[in-house]
This record gives C-alpha cells, sequence and structure tokens, in this order.
C-alpha cells in the first residue's frame, strides 16, 4: 500500500483485488496530525472512491485512489480534529 505525507496529512491508497467481479477497487484512508508520534490518527476511514469504476489493473486502482485522496486535501473536505496533548 503506497503512503504519501501531503502537508500535515498521510494518506495511504491501493488498488483491492475485486471477489464479485474481474477488476479492481480503488481504497483510501487519510491520516492527520497526531499529539502522539507512535499513533496515527485516522480522519477519513478505509473507504472506497470511484465506486462506479472497476478498474483492470491495480496500478490503474492506486492511481485513482491518489488523485481521489489529493483532492480532498486540497479542497479542504476533510477536517482534523485538534490535538489535544497527552501528559
Amino acid at each position: 500500500m503506497p503512503t504519501e505525507q501531503l502537508g500535515d496529512y498521510e494518506i495511504d491508497y491501493s488498488g483491492v483485488r475485486m471477489t464479485d467481479v474481474d477488476g479492481w477497487a480503488a481504497f483510501v484512508t487519510v491520516y492527520g496530525a497526531s499529539a502522539n508520534p507512535m499513533h496515527r490518527n485516522s480522519i477519513v476511514p478505509a473507504q472506497r472512491v470511484a465506486v462506479e469504476h472497476v478498474f483492470a489493473t491495480e496500478a490503474q486502482a492506486e492511481t485513482e485512489a491518489r488523485k481521489a485522496a489529493v483532492a480532498m486535501v486540497e479542497e479542504k473536505t476533510i477536517t482534523p480534529p485538534p490535538i489535544t496533548p497527552t501528559a
């Protein structure tokens, strides 16, 4: 699963082999900043993007997933929760 840092966000994107049809689905998870560097703060849980499409290859699905994640971050359609310091 490729991972990329975009500003304050870390995105995981992947192509997942579908079992009910022949093809691949695009999936994204977005993590925001966390007060604990050992803990990733999932602000967009793993979800399928480009739901209307089934991709012929894993690489095509990953490319589409990355595009969707970048658009989410750039359009600020995700809002990270405030960071609260831990003692």
